[in-house]
């Protein structure tokens, strides 16, 4: 199991390795901007930022009739600290996630934690409330909840399956989220997750985490694979042979997820634990910048 200790002093480290990062936001009146779903200045409560449609739960007292008269749809009228986002986050703990081709690489899970929780702790410094889908960690802000985080992630299942779908348990509509797994599963779980997730007005970003070798299928000869969980086996003599056909369905396991993402209006990474974490870092935080998929 990984140690708690360890894991938040790293994480903090890679999100304090990230001035040149904040330096844009520090330039608009010293705010930290999260792309167009945050808080555009801190402090700020009552400026104007948009309008939308109302939905089941709104108030009618929150109605703009104004702006409702000129439509059949009526509007209400949001303003800045009325929309500033919840950040969910899904980690996926499915026994694929422990697989490391070497001892000179983290496991995926390791990675994903890592980079999991080095985004909370940005997004915390920005203002942000950040939860963790699946668990009982409602988004808040804090450390007091990077201390909860920290915890939760570094809870491990013995018993989970071999691979994991997203959960949106716990997320509001409306909020944002980050998804984080190898995606090596049934594509059905996460097609599933990120329409019903469209439909209730959450956008987000997909990282897609792999080990190099799941890149390069470097395997000769006779060899044995096996699930992580020992739920699936299979032996060949000649594993040359499946190679190009592995990498056509990688590529094509690729492709869904991108396509999924833009259907959905989420964005989709790719990181491979042989990269730097901070660069993966540099990449989530754009990604919530670019609009944390409008």
């Amino acid at each position: 199991m990984i140690e708690t200790a360890p894991l938040r002093p790293r994480a903090e480290a890679e999100a304090a390795a990230l001035p040149p990062l904040l330096a844009r936001a520090e330039h608009l009146a010293g705010a930290v901007l999260l792309g167009e779903h945050g808080r555009r200045r801190a402090g700020v409560g009552d400026d104007f930022w948009q309008y939308r449609p109302m939905q089941p739960g709104d108030s009618r007292r929150m109605i703009d009739w104004r702006r409702s008269a000129k439509s059949d749809t009526q509007f209400i009228k949001q303003r800045e600290w009325q929309i500033a986002q919840s950040v969910m986050l899904w980690v996926d703990h499915a026994a694929s996630m422990r697989f490391a081709s070497n001892d000179d690489l983290p496991q995926k899970a390791d990675r994903a934690r890592l980079l999991a929780l080095a985004t909370a702790i940005l997004l915390n410094r920005a203002g942000e409330r950040v939860g963790l889908s699946g668990t009982d960690l409602p988004p808040r802000r804090g450390q007091v909840q990077i201390t909860r985080l920290t915890e939760a992630l570094t809870h491990e299942d013995e018993a989970a399956p071999d691979y994991g779908a997203p959960e949106l348990r716990g997320m509001l509509p409306h909020s944002r989220a980050l998804f984080l797994s190898d995606f090596m599963g049934p594509v059905e779980g996460v097609r599933a997750a990120l329409t019903k997730a469209a439909d209730r007005g959450i956008r987000g970003v997909v990282l897609q985490v792999l080990d190099p070798a799941e890149e390069s299928f470097p395997y000769r000869g006779r060899t044995i694979f096996e699930s992580i969980g020992g739920s699936l086996s299979h032996e060949t003599l000649k594993a040359s042979e499946l190679r190009d056909r592995y990498l056509e369905r990688l590529a094509e396991r690729k492709a869904e997820l991108q396509d999924l993402c833009a259907a959905t209006g989420w964005h989709y990474g790719l990181h491979h634990t042989s990269d730097s974490a901070q660069s993966a870092l540099l990449w989530l935080y754009s990604a919530f910048e670019r609009g944390g998929a409008r």
